[in-house]
């Protein structure tokens, strides 16, 4: 019996340490500062009425360094580009739908990712609906729009320096938060 027992503690053991593991790893990849897991890998869907960039500065398909860390592991990655898009850019403040603690100037959320967004950029001080679902709980959440920029985005493909998977289309980074590649 003493055995049995034995066996069932160790087997418990290795699963919650599996267990941990798992989530540890998968917040270490997904983590964002503030919040719970992420859904910032997409499918690159973007909104139909979102305009592809005419010149912008970084070219689909080039790499770029990437100089802030929206999420952990961002920072000093390699990215690859594969979208440019001319837009209105926010920074917001919102409390998720899933309930937790409130994001703080989120970056980014585009014009195009309002509910029944106006033709207008908003300005700062603004209540808005999310439509963008970046982040568990975005979706449907009301939140101020703490800054405005009209410019280009980009959305980009990058293993973070932290370690773990590549991240595809994570949406957004604007044209400040890369640098060029050095030349080898």
């Amino acid at each position: 019996m003493k055995k049995i027992l034995t066996l069932i503690i160790f087997a418990a053991a290795i699963s919650l340490v599996t267990c941990g593991y798992d989530v540890m790893s998968s917040e270490n990849q997904l983590n964002h500062p503030h919040m719970g897991l992420s859904s910032h890998a997409s499918s690159g869907e973007v909104p139909k009425t979102l305009k592809t960039a005419d010149n912008p500065v970084f070219k689909v398909g080039s790499q770029a360094i990437i100089k802030d860390d929206h999420m952990k592991g961002m920072r000093g990655a390699v990215a690859t580009i594969v979208g440019a898009y001319d837009t209105t850019v926010y920074s917001v403040s919102y409390t998720p739908t899933t309930g937790g603690n409130r994001e703080e100037n989120h970056e980014w959320i585009i014009q195009e990712e309002i509910k029944n967004a106006s033709d207008k950029p908003y300005k700062a001080g603004t209540k808005v609906i999310l439509e963008a679902d970046h982040m568990k709980g975005m979706y449907g959440a009301t939140a101020k729009i703490d800054s405005v920029q009209k410019i280009t985005v980009y959305m980009v493909d990058y293993t973070p320096t932290t370690g773990g998977e590549r991240i595809m289309n994570h949406k957004w980074v604007v044209e400040s938060e890369l640098s060029p590649v050095p030349a080898k």
